[in-house]
């Protein structure tokens, strides 16, 4: 039986026979004592004490042994479970009895469809709402292991059966949700706009998320000596960079399959920092994807794309911290960049488990935004959901989003159709001016986001979000990954694109004069009351 530590709060024990019953939040019963002061005008109050001495200082008590590093502590805290999760046919029937240990090698169902990580979820209500939100809430910005990780903070929700001491961590996830408060009031008319910056990672991207619980189960296996001998994946970018970072901490080999001058430097150069093998493949994302599945089918390569289940298992993780940052209130939109399209299921997928393990009343509406030129998920939905047809992606500045083929199609339906969802696009050039806008009033963000924003421009303008709608806009990468965009559009230098919103440095000759002329032409058009 697999082990885990709780964390130190006070909380119901997870053996407890009646957990429901017990209410561990109730605040102590507080009692204020009022005394009675009595002056007298009659004779002078005595001169104060001295101070007395400061106290000797004493040796720093730590939290554990000083010989011990936090998995040495995790497993002198270990603690039994009966919770547990296996592999299951993607939206299988009630009547369906396929289902694989996650200790099993399969990423396909008997008939070729996807697979899904179903958990016990009889086990799991054994403890209520109020009791997993208390768990939870414990577990942020500590340095317990694993639980600082805001994946494995909801270990119990994510891979529950893995021994702590195999999981591989950075810690990733609790990043930042910010308020884009002059984005929303100066573009969109709007009071209650965020941002979740997933971006804000241990690779700067989202990927982290899913790829810590992907490398866990396969160092996991490895230890099972189970016929892995490395792992691989194709990608545009970011998953390359999330998996040669996992697999380099765990020392486990990794292998990429990256479509030839398709991606960005900055993505580029993180799988060769991370000694990751790259191959660089006359191809795009999709022949890449093609490729890497033949090979995982003959050698022992594990895959690591999001076809493998387990990566959504972290990315759902997003969600739920989103609900956690609100204190466990549910925005209304959520809108999140789709190009493969797990993570749009991912989301989901998390607000689907507090939801029905009680931790809020409902879902929020969801938002999948494409780019114009990769855009399959869109014009299926504007079809009526009929027949999908995949495209020959095209070119886009959201590279890692330039999918014609995505392998989560089936997922992304049902988490846009059990949401009452929206698809919408973005043109290179919508995409690119929202990012710029958003740029211009302190974020710093991705195309991919760009999109999501144009998404939420386009509509907030046909009044389907409200102005008081509290939205949440999903920024999947780090801006700094994508400079060279940035680069181009503030110099002119895109074909065929006005870039409406260009800063270029102004050229100025070195002279007094000519730097005043410019700075009060500058400060009198920035503000002509002046």
């Amino acid at each position: 039986m697999a082990t885990f530590s709780l964390s130190q709060a006070s909380l119901p024990s997870l053996r407890s026979p009646n957990p429901k019953s017990s209410n561990p939040y109730k605040a102590p019963n507080i009692r204020t004592h009022l005394v009675s002061i009595r002056c007298s005008k009659s004779s002078p109050s005595p001169p104060p004490p001295p101070p007395p001495p400061p106290p000797t200082p004493s040796p720093a008590k730590h939290r554990r042994p000083a010989d011990e590093n936090i998995r040495d502590e995790a497993r002198r805290l270990h603690t039994i479970h009966n919770f547990s999760a296996k592999y299951v046919p993607f939206n299988a029937g009630p009547h369906s009895t396929e289902s694989y240990s996650l200790d099993e090698i399969v990423y396909r169902s008997k008939s070729g469809g996807l697979l899904d990580v179903q958990h016990d979820f009889d086990a799991l209500k054994k403890f209520d709402g109020n009791y997993w939100k208390a768990l939870f809430d414990s577990r942020v910005g500590k340095t317990t292991w694993p639980y600082g990780s805001g994946v494995w903070s909801k270990k119990e929700w994510v891979l529950p059966e893995i021994d702590s001491d195999d999981i591989v961590s950075a810690f990733e996830g609790n990043s930042n949700l910010f308020w884009a408060e002059r984005f929303g009031k100066q573009f969109l008319g709007m009071n209650d706009l965020w941002v979740k910056h997933c971006g804000i990672s241990h690779t700067g991207s989202f990927k982290d998320l899913g790829m810590t619980v992907l490398v866990s189960q396969v160092n996991r296996l490895r230890k099972m000596n189970k016929p892995v001998v490395g792992v691989g994946c194709a990608s545009t970018g970011d998953t390359s960079a999330a998996l040669s970072a996992y697999c380099a901490a765990a020392g486990i080999p990794s292998i990429v399959f990256l479509p030839a001058n398709k991606i960005s430097i900055a993505q580029l150069v993180q799988p060769i920092a991370n000694k990751a093998f790259v191959l660089s493949i006359d191809t795009d994302f999709d022949g890449c994807m093609q490729l890497i599945r033949e090979v995982t089918a003959e050698l022992p390569i594990y895959l690591a794309n999001s076809l493998n289940s387990l990566r959504l298992e972290g990315q759902k993780t997003a969600a739920i911290e989103i609900l956690q940052q609100f204190n466990w209130e549910v925005p209304n939109w959520v809108i999140v960049p789709g190009g493969n399209l797990g993570n749009i299921y991912a989301f989901y997928k998390g607000f689907y488990m507090c939801k029905e393990l009680g931790l809020v009343d409902r879902i929020p509406r969801l938002v999948c935004a494409q780019a114009a030129n990769a855009n399959p998920l869109y014009l299926h939905y504007k079809s009526g959901w009929k027949d999908f047809k995949s495209v020959k992606a095209n070119t886009t500045f959201a590279s890692a989003i330039q999918i014609g083929d995505p392998v989560s199609i089936d997922r992304a339906v049902y988490a846009l159709k059990n949401s009452n969802g929206i698809v919408e696009e973005a043109t290179e050039e919508e995409l690119m001016n929202a990012m710029s806008q958003a740029d211009s009033t302190g974020m710093f963000i991705c195309p991919h986001t760009g999109v999501a924003l144009t998404a939420l421009i386009k509509l907030r303008n046909n009044g389907i979000i409200g102005p008081t709608d509290r939205t949440v806009v999903v920024s999947t990468a780090h801006g700094l990954k994508f400079t060279q965009s940035k680069i181009d559009y503030h110099s002119n230098a895109i074909p065929d694109m006005a870039c409406r919103f260009a800063n270029p440095p102004m050229q100025v000759k070195a002279d007094f004069g000519s730097v005043m002329d410019v700075l009060k032409n500058y400060l009198s058009e920035a503000n002509p009351k002046v």
